[in-house]
């Protein structure tokens, strides 16, 4: 039987800005989550958020009523909406949670944790900034229909005048990124219950069109990894499947699968194509089209060839060339972002201050993105010369961007062409180790912090009064010099034994170094979420990139005299930078990254002159941009490593270097954490529970290593005997003249009392460790 559905739009986007255009949804979590306000007045911002994104979408140009506009709005993290919608709560949660009707409550409960229930593990989405929240999935795993959100919202926006379509994480991605539970058998897939949770999102789909959505939109991004546990034409195989399930149906909304951030195979484009699915949508951004695609009637080609990843004004003539050219073969074409654009701010407009004209006209933040896509589709409805006067002004703007001063430098350019191996390379770490352990004596097992320390109500006040004019610079200064000696008299009562600063100056880990490097400009506006409620305002790389003067010395001197103990120089590393910033797009990113180490080696040095003899390079996002396709990864880890060794590699072997890195499946990666050459190297591990010590195991990883034992990720304080055996668990892995004893990340989110509380533990356990040690030997 054919089932009639509503056309699918010629131009869409593939998601929204969810927090707010001023951030008023993280606001009001977080009020919630103090117990300053009530449910119902959380409530009344999301509707407040949702409608907002409607209306700013149909501003832009999206029709109200033809399913242009997503439904996509989420309170926490997308892949947590979808996990409750589905009722796959995790059976450590069963006291607490009822997964036959899950809550908005209990969500917040699985991705924050308690006292009893430590939250649900988290790692990067794909190779984004976004933090997603793990699915737990065993044979013991429930699924049900247990939260109908999506459905009630796309009936408040019918009540409001629109058609949107509803977007929820497809069955085969959503199981792709889950984990085995604790419960599962060795050898346990999370697909091998898709057979289980398809009935579910037939339930979901039923629900979907009766509340009036036309169109439904499922992400399968799994498709197009080669970083999962299956492999693609498995991914493709059982996509095949559950959409030819579900595209039987009869009372289901016309179904659109979207994949991103790579190119779909064609293996998996023609499972899809078959399956009976409306609308199939690729990335034109980041791969070509399947050879197939311009020749398929069966689907409509939704074609991401607007970046949704990136604030770059788009090649609008080349753009509608690509959606041309499928046309012309035969396709029904529609033009799209090629992700959801949650990855970019709200818009340009809040920017007219503190971006300058030439850099805003170069730039597309989703508002403007959005109208790219509108420009677009009115030019393949009717015809290219209905659009020239857009083609022409997008054309104009990438010429001028070309010739604008600071773009390219010559300077930069000359010393990045002078770099040679010995610029990378130390001496064996074998000379460095010895030559450390005489010059800092420090104890076995030794402890230290990640970086930051909670950045207070004052600090922000402060930083506040002090930008607007209302306190002088040496005010401002004299305070910060305050807090760090705060501070660091609170790290000798605690007992830790590598000290740092806290960080109190810094807005930002990398927007902090974009305001003391040239080629950066920063926003006064551009959040973009990065988990729950945690916003970042990414720095726009547009130039070549140098550093005028240091950055950090004078504040970690000054930490330094205050004390015997050895106190951490903190830097962020040239792939975190580029990682955490809107990036040039117009020259390789090896090029960058050079151009920023060179910047950061200059800095190294100088703290090293200053009398700093631990100096951490933080590179939390190096397993980020691993490349979703393998035949791509060599050639990435080659040049990201090089990096961060040309940043690093200038020092004496006496001072130590450190990098930390966190939210990444290190054992990818292990050889290429072995090939950055540092000294010591703290990771993420708390809520995996030392997962990732077999894998340094395995590898016989043979320099310092400090596996987090505190998630600093979620509010709850961990009980010194968690502590003590996640401190236990390193230990027997780790040879105790390698292993160091640090939280998992920086502590700027977190408060003084939590802090305090998890510190005291982490050093009574480290202090228990090396007793045992000593009886022992």
């Amino acid at each position: 039987m054919t089932i009639q559905h509503q056309s699918f739009p010629t131009g869409t986007v593939l998601g929204y800005p969810r927090i707010g255009r001023n951030r008023e949804l993280k606001r009001a979590l977080e009020q919630y989550w103090r117990g300053k306000t009530t449910r119902d007045e959380l409530e009344q911002v999301r509707g407040e958020v949702r409608a907002a994104a409607r209306a700013a979408l149909a501003a832009a140009g999206l029709e109200r009523t033809d399913s242009s506009i997503p439904e996509d709005s989420s309170t926490y993290d997308h892949v947590l909406d979808t996990l409750v919608t589905v009722g796959a709560v995790p059976a450590r949660f069963a006291d607490a949670i009822n997964a036959e009707t899950v809550t908005t409550d209990d969500a917040f409960l699985l991705a924050r944790g308690d006292a009893t229930h430590p939250a649900l593990e988290m790692t990067k989405w794909f190779d984004t900034n976004y933090h997603y929240l793990v699915p737990e999935i065993g044979p013991e795993t429930n699924f049900a229909y247990a939260n109908r959100e999506r459905a009630e919202q796309v009936r408040e926006a019918k009540a409001a005048g629109y058609v949107t379509r509803p977007v929820l994480v497809g069955p085969v991605t959503f199981l792709a990124l889950a984990k085995a539970s604790d419960a599962a058998p060795e050898g346990f897939d999370p697909l091998d219950r898709l057979d289980d949770l398809v009935p579910v999102y037939r339930e979901l789909l039923a629900d979907l069109r009766d509340a009036g959505a036309e169109w439904v939109q499922l992400d399968e991004s799994a498709l197009v990894s080669q970083l999962l546990g299956a492999d693609q034409a498995r991914l493709g195989k059982l996509a095949g499947q559950v959409y030819r399930e579900l595209a039987a149906a009869s009372d289901r909304p016309a179904i659109f699968v979207a994949t991103s951030y790579a190119a779909l195979p064609e293996a998996s484009f023609a499972q899809l194509a078959e399956s009976g699915v409306e609308a199939v949508g690729i990335d034109l951004v980041n791969g070509e089209a399947p050879a197939a695609a311009a020749n398929e009637q069966r689907v409509q080609l939704v074609a991401g060839v607007i970046n949704g990843h990136n604030i770059w004004r788009a090649d609008l003539d080349r753009a509608l060339g690509k959606l041309e050219q499928l046309r012309d073969g035969g396709a029904r074409v529609s033009a799209a972002t090629s992700t959801s654009l949650f990855h970019v701010p709200h818009t340009l407009a809040d920017e007219t201050e503190a971006l300058p004209e030439q850099l805003r006209s170069w730039l597309a933040f989703a508002d403007e993105k959005t109208r790219e896509v509108v420009i677009l589709a009115r030019g393949l409805e009717n015809g290219r010369e209905h659009i020239q006067v857009e083609l022409d002004e997008a054309s104009a703007a990438l010429a001028d961007r070309e010739a604008a001063p600071g773009v390219h430098n010559p300077a930069v350019r000359e010393r990045v062409a002078g770099i040679t191996a010995a610029d990378r390379q130390r001496e064996p770490y074998s000379e460095r180790a010895a030559a450390q352990a005489a010059a800092l004596a420090l104890p076995p097992l030794p402890t230290t912090t990640i970086g930051s320390f909670p950045q207070t109500g004052e600090i922000r006040r402060a930083r506040r009064d002090f930008l607007r004019g209302d306190i002088d610079e040496q005010a401002y200064n004299g305070f910060l010099r305050d807090e760090i000696r705060r501070v660091i008299e609170l790290q000798l009562e605690l007992g830790l034994d590598v000290l740092v600063h806290g960080e109190p100056e810094r807005n930002d880990m990398v927007q902090y170094f974009a305001e003391h490097l040239d080629g950066f400009a920063t926003t006064a506006n551009g959040w973009v979420q990065s988990y729950g409620s945690r916003c970042t305002r990414p720095s726009i790389l547009w130039g070549d990139v140098s550093r005028p003067a240091p950055i950090t010395v004078p504040w970690s001197q000054y930490a330094q005299s205050l004390t015997d103990r050895p106190v951490k120089g903190m830097l962020t590393g040239p792939v975190t930078i580029l990682a955490w910033s809107f990036v040039r797009d117009d020259q390789p990113l090896a090029d960058t990254a050079a151009q920023v180490a060179l910047a950061l080696r200059d800095e190294v040095s100088d703290l090293e002159a200053a009398g700093i003899h631990i100096i951490q390079v933080d590179e939390p996002a190096l397993r980020e941009l691993l490349p979703l396709e393998r035949d791509r990864h060599d050639d990435y880890l080659r040049w990201s490593v090089d990096a961060f060794r040309l940043a690093t590699a200038a020092v004496a072997a006496t001072t130590q270097i450190h990098t930390h890195l966190c939210y990444s499946e290190f054992g990818e990666i292990i050889a290429a954490i072995d090939g950055l050459d540092a000294d010591v190297t703290s990771i993420e591990a708390a809520r995996s529970r030392m997962e990732v010590v077999a894998d340094l195991a395995a590898h016989d990883y043979p320099r310092g290593i400090g596996p987090g034992v505190w998630d600093i990720h979620s509010p709850r304080v961990p009980s010194d005997d968690e502590i003590a055996e996640l401190v236990e668990i390193a230990a027997k892995a780790i040879p105790s003249d390698r292993l160091w004893i640090n939280p998992d990340c920086g502590l700027k989110t977190r408060g003084y009392d939590e802090t305090i509380a998890s510190l005291r533990g982490l050093v009574k356990a480290a202090a228990a460790a090396r007793e045992t040690l000593a009886t022992t030997h």
